[in-house]
């Protein structure tokens, strides 16, 4: 088997626990050739970035896309993650994007469908009939439960729980150690605050914490 030439987005954090998934992968089979991370500006470069991994931005890509298969997106935030995946699908129809799922996720193969540049973290358990969305990441140690659906690019922090049949919409992102009871929705773009418990659906954009989570009220600054 030729492994697959991977390049991914990406410099910080989020990253280098990505490619450690794929050593993880890797140990078990040969499946990835990690050539390094591109970022999409290289003024913007900070000292959380992998600085000696950075291949460098878009124009690298540009003149090296015949010796790269596959991208993979090592960011964390949902906006930059549907931003950002959409316009590498534009630049580059050709490349793949595999999902990344660490050797150690349970979930039943069978009935769950995992998109395109898929993330899913060391420990994850998610059961039946579960659906994740293209560029949704699942981070470690969360999880998720049957006919639960997480939209694109949607984010779910460490150590969350999504309970059965949960729907979460398209960018949205639910903190870490967050509770989603069953059968409740988060709207598209909203954010759930860490430690929240989600009694009731959210709507789109709006932003909860809490137990139970209630929708935070903007205040004008003090003057």
């Amino acid at each position: 088997m030729v492994p697959t030439r991977i390049v991914i987005v990406g410099a910080s954090g989020q990253a280098r626990e990505l490619a450690w998934y794929l050593d993880e992968i890797n140990a078990l089979q040969n499946s990835y050739q990690l050539l390094g991370f591109v970022i999409s500006d290289l003024a913007a470069r900070t000292s959380r970035d992998s600085g000696e991994r950075i291949l460098g931005d878009y124009d690298w890509l540009a003149a090296h896309a015949n010796e790269v298969d596959a991208l993979a997106l090592g960011i964390g935030t949902p906006s930059a993650r549907l931003k950002v995946g959409g316009e590498l699908q534009a630049l580059f129809p050709r490349l793949e994007w595999p999902a990344i799922v660490h050797p150690s996720v349970q979930y039943d193969s069978g009935t769950t469908t995992l998109g395109l540049g898929v993330m899913v973290g060391a420990g994850v358990v998610a059961t039946v009939n579960v659906h994740i969305g293209p560029f949704a990441m699942l981070n470690f140690g969360c999880t998720v439960g049957h006919e639960a659906r997480v939209g694109r690019a949607a984010v779910i922090h460490p150590g969350a729980n999504l309970s059965g049949g949960v729907v979460v919409g398209d960018g949205a992102l639910v903190g870490a150690g967050a509770v989603v009871l069953p059968y409740r929705s988060i709207g598209a773009g909203a954010r759930v605050g860490a430690g929240a418990v989600v009694t009731q659906d959210v709507a789109p954009g709006a932003t909860v914490v809490g137990v139970p989570a209630r929708a935070v009220v903007e205040r004008p600054p003090l003057r």
